[in-house]
């Protein structure tokens, strides 16, 4: 496989430290509000990735951090606490809303077949871990308690800015709410290891340490948890393009400090979701969510299917009128695939050739795209349907799609159609689902009282439900499109 790396600007083929296995860590979310379909976006990405050096063979470690404490409003160690601000904002404790969200956010991850991690850390588990990597760099010069928190001393480092060719948008994330100067640094890119009161006096989850009771910065929390469950090396370290600065900056200053060595050579960035008006965010008050998506009609998985429309390096523009698009050719796809038969001995040689080929696409620094575009390639090739079935299983096991699944629901719901009668012997014929019964009925009613606008405007509602209505002399048949 061939990755970009974000930390050498170059694609190269992908290489670990111990041969066949790859120790892999992804950070995770700070669980103070829900997710919203940017961060989910990342998500998406990173799940194909490991899911496709699973199919390469590799023996695949993937670890995530659940950010509950220390993560503030800016991302430079300024502004409130997120998780006291989330707390404040519902009126529970802190660890009732990192509970809360957490399963929204697993919630989510399971609609959009997102594979959970091997392990799954909160921070706050972990205090033990930050206190002694804390300690060795304030032994080894490389930190300095000062106003009673603890800094880490960028002067000591030979390089600093590891991710140099991101925009200056990317580069301000730290800023951007309006950083106010601390005192305490020696240094404008020194960075908290830990706090104390002297910080905020009403933090609601404190601990002892030898500085002082407090609670860690937010950037320690992710070598202390990726050293314990991945070890010293690291293979492949995954995120949003916004952690690159100053987060994952200074992930890598305070695990090679502390370490002694190199630490992770392979730096994989998803880029932004943007709307019309900018980057989606939680900051400006309205965001999108998986449960939105579902309320207006969409399938998550068709916004699965927009994401890996595109690349994962590149911003993605989102709009309804996308959403829309990706969710019909999605929809369409699955009706493809229902139509195949069921029935006959997979051509293995055609299989085994398909997979190489699909390795080669997709393994050219994750070209989802290209994999998206495999399945229509199978969907035309000259070979029986099993095996075409085989092959669509074995790609979607990277993709994620649920391709086979959700075919053979289609195959089951149009095998028991159901008929709803209506007045003078009209019968609707759908998927067994009242309301879009009622909903055409409704349309036959208008039409028959020559309430033409009304009729068109039912029809409208029901093509935004994704419903195509044929009519019939006797009648009308509705189908999920």
């Amino acid at each position: 496989m061939y990755l970009y790396n974000s930390a050498t600007h170059k694609k190269a083929e992908f290489v670990t430290h111990i041969p066949g296995r790859v120790e892999m860590y992804t950070c995770g979310p700070t669980v103070y509000h829900f997710a919203h379909i940017g961060n989910l976006r990342s998500y998406i990405m990173e799940d194909v990735l490991e899911k496709f050096l699973r199919y390469e063979g590799y023996e695949v470690n993937r670890v995530m951090n659940i950010t509950d404490v220390g993560h503030l409003a800016s991302d430079a160690d300024t502004g409130e606490d997120k998780m006291l601000k989330g707390a404040k904002r519902e009126n529970k404790t802190v660890m009732e809303i990192a509970q809360f969200y957490t399963d929204a956010f697993f919630s989510d991850c399971d609609k959009l077949h997102i594979k959970r991690p091997d392990v799954i850390e909160p921070a706050t588990s972990c205090i033990d871990e930050y206190i002694k990597i804390i300690s060795a760099l304030i032994e080894k010069g490389c930190a300095y308690v000062a106003g009673g928190n603890v800094y880490f001393d960028t002067s000591k480092l030979e390089r600093y800015y590891i991710f140099n060719d991101h925009d200056e948008e990317d580069l301000a994330v730290g800023v951007r709410e309006g950083v106010e100067e601390d005192v305490n640094k020696r240094n404008k890119n020194d960075f908290v290891l830990w706090f104390t009161k002297s910080k905020f006096e009403d933090q609601a989850l404190k601990w002892d340490s030898p500085w002082g009771i407090g609670y860690p910065g937010w950037h320690i929390e992710c070598t202390g948890i990726s050293l314990k469950h991945n070890g010293e090396y690291l293979d492949l370290h995954c995120g949003g393009i916004d952690n690159a600065f100053p987060h994952h900056t200074n992930e890598i200053a305070q695990s090679e400090s502390y370490l002694g060595h190199p630490w992770c050579p392979q730096w994989f960035h998803v880029h932004h979701l943007n709307t019309n008006s900018g980057k989606m965010s939680k900051s400006k008050g309205e965001f999108l969510t998986v449960s939105l998506l579902e309320e207006k009609g969409y399938d998550p998985l068709a916004y699965r299917f927009f994401c890996l429309q595109s690349h994962y390096r590149k911003s993605l523009v989102f709009s309804w009128e996308n959403l829309d698009n990706a969710q019909g050719a999605y929809h369409k796809l699955l009706r493809r695939i229902a139509a195949l038969n069921e029935e006959g001995a997979v051509d293995e040689a055609a299989l085994a050739e398909y997979k190489t080929k699909f390795i080669q696409q997709v393994g050219n620094d994750l070209n989802t795209s290209m994999g998206i575009t495999a399945l229509y390639d199978v969907l035309k090739a000259p070979m029986d349907d099993a095996t075409k079935r085989a092959v669509l299983g074995s790609f979607d096991s990277v993709l994620g799609l649920g391709l086979i699944e959700r075919a053979a629901a289609l195959r089951e719901r149009e095998a028991v159609q159901v008929q709803t009668g209506g007045a003078g012997g009209y019968t609707v014929t759908g998927e067994g689902d009242a309301e879009i019964d009622a909903l055409v009925l409704k349309r036959y009613e208008a039409k028959k009282a020559k309430d033409f606008a009304e009729a068109d405007r039912i029809r409208d509602e029901l093509k935004a439900m994704g419903i195509e209505v044929t009519d019939r002399k006797d009648g009308a048949s509705w189908r999920r499109v």
